[in-house]
C-alpha cells in the first residue's frame, strides 16, 4: 500500500539555517487530497495508533552486528517488527561493506516497500541510495549515523553523542566537586569517526564548565582488544587517576581487564552506551565501574515504529501537532546504582 507515500516531500532550506519540514501528514497526501488521519487537523489518536492497520512492508539494513551494541539494535528492530500485527520485515544482511548495503537498498526500492530503516555503514556513502529511495516516493528512516544530505530521508532518529560527553563529564564534575587538581582521563572511541568527536567536546565543555579538564586522553577502536591495549597504555603513563570517562561499554570490557591487571583501584569509572556487563558491576557495586551514560540500543526498533506510523499516514499522538517530526534526537541518561534497575532491561550484551 502506497497510498500515504511522502513523494515529492523536501525540507525547506532557509539562507545558511535550515528549517525542516514536519508537516507531513498533518494536511494532504502525495496527491495533494486530504488524508483520513487528518482531516480537520486533527492528529491520529495513540488508541488509533495501537490498532493494526493496512499491512505495511518496510526495509531494514543496517552493519553487521560484530559487537554488543550493534547486535542489540539489530535484534531491537526485529523484536519491533514482531510486535506488530501489520507490519512485514524484509531485512538485508548486516554488512559493514557500504556497495553491499547500497545494493541492499537498491533492492528494497525494487521490491516497491512502504518504507526503508537504515543505519548505514557510512552515512555518507549511503546518501545517493537514500535518496534515490526517497526520490521513488518510499520513506527512509535514517538512524545513528546521518547521511551528507537532509533529503535523504523523511526522519532521523539519533543518538546524543554531544550530549553523552556532557552527561559523563557532568556526572564526573558532581563527583570530584572542590578538587581542582583533579586528574581526569578520558578513553575515547575511534578518533576518525564524528561521533567520537562529539562525545569528547561534549565531555571538554562540561568539565570546562566545573574548572576541570581533560588531563590524559586514549584513542581505542570499540573492541575488547582495543580497550585493553589503550587502557593499559594510559595506566601505565598515569600513576595518579582521579576519575576516568570511557566512551564505549563493549571496549569497556577490555578497559576493566587491564584496570584489574594492574591492580588500579584509586579512581572511579563512568562508561557509556549501557551494557548489560557495565550495569551488572554498577549494581554490585564493587568495582571502579560507577556509572554509564545510555547511547540507546533501541533507535533501530523506534525507527521501525516510525517507518509503520508513517506508511500508514498516522501521527505523533502525543504531539499537538498532527505530524512525525522530522528529527529526533534521543536523550543521554546517566545510569548509576541508584536509578540501575530503571535501565537493565533496556541493556545490551557486549
Amino acid at each position: 500500500m502506497h497510498s500515504m507515500r511522502t513523494r515529492g516531500l523536501r525540507p525547506l532550506m532557509a539562507g545558511a539555517a535550515a528549517l525542516f519540514a514536519v508537516t507531513l501528514l498533518a494536511g494532504c497526501t502525495s496527491d495533494g487530497t486530504e488524508s483520513e488521519a487528518d482531516s480537520g487537523n486533527q492528529g491520529t489518536t495513540s488508541e488509533e495508533n495501537t490498532a493494526s492497520g493496512d499491512t505495511v512492508v518496510i526495509g531494514w539494513s543496517g552493519p553487521e552486528a560484530d559487537h554488543g551494541w550493534l547486535g542489540a539494535i539489530n535484534a531491537g528492530a526485529i523484536a519491533a517488527a514482531e510486535s506488530y500485527d501489520d507490519v512485514e520485515l524484509r531485512q538485508a544482511e548486516g554488512t559493514n561493506d557500504a556497495n553491499q548495503q547500497i545494493a541492499a537498498i537498491e533492492q528494497f526500492i525494487n521490491d516497491d516497500v512502504d518504507a526503508i530503516v537504515l543505519l548505514p555503514t557510512d552515512g555518507a556513502a549511503l546518501t545517493q541510495a537514500a535518496q534515490k529511495a526517497m526520490d521513488a516516493g518510499i520513506p527512509v528512516v535514517n538512524v545513528d549515523r546521518e547521511f551528507s544530505s537532509p533529503f535523504a530521508s523523511r526522519i532521523t532518529i539519533l543518538g546524543d553523542n554531544y550530549g553523552m560527553g556532557v552527561s559523563a563529564g557532568t556526572y564526573i564534575c558532581e563527583q570530584l566537586d572542590g578538587q581542582s587538581d583533579a586528574v581526569v582521563a578520558e578513553i575515547a572511541g575511534i578518533d576518525s569517526l564524528p561521533l567520537t568527536q562529539d562525545r569528547s567536546q561534549g565531555f571538554a565543555d562540561a568539565l570546562d564548565a566545573c574548572g576541570l579538564e581533560v588531563s590524559a586522553r586514549v584513542a581505542a577502536d570499540f573492541t575488547v582488544a582495543g580497550g585493553e591495549s589503550a587502557a593499559s597504555q594510559l595506566l601505565s603513563a598515569n600513576p595518579k587517576i582521579d576519575a576516568i570517562w570511557n566512551h564505549d561499554d563493549d571496549q569497556g570490557i577490555g578497559v576493566m581487564a587491564a584496570i584489574d591487571a594492574a591492580g588500579r583501584d584509586d579512581f572511579f569509572m563512568v562508561g557509556g552506551a549501557g551494557s548489560v556487563n557495565m550495569m551488572d558491576r554498577i549494581k554490585a557495586d564493587d568495582s571502579v565501574m560507577k556509572a554509564t551514560v545510555i547511547y540507546p540500543s533501541t533507535q533501530a526498533a523506534d525507527g521501525i515504529a516510525m517507518a509503520r506510523l508513517i506508511a500508514q499516514g498516522k501521527t505523533m499522538s502525543d504531539l499537538i501537532t498532527p505530524s512525525v517530526p522530522y528529527r529526533i534526537v534521543l536523550d543521554a541518561p546517566v545510569v548509576t546504582k541508584d536509578n540501575v534497575d530503571e535501565f537493565i532491561k533496556l541493556a545490551f550484551e557486549s
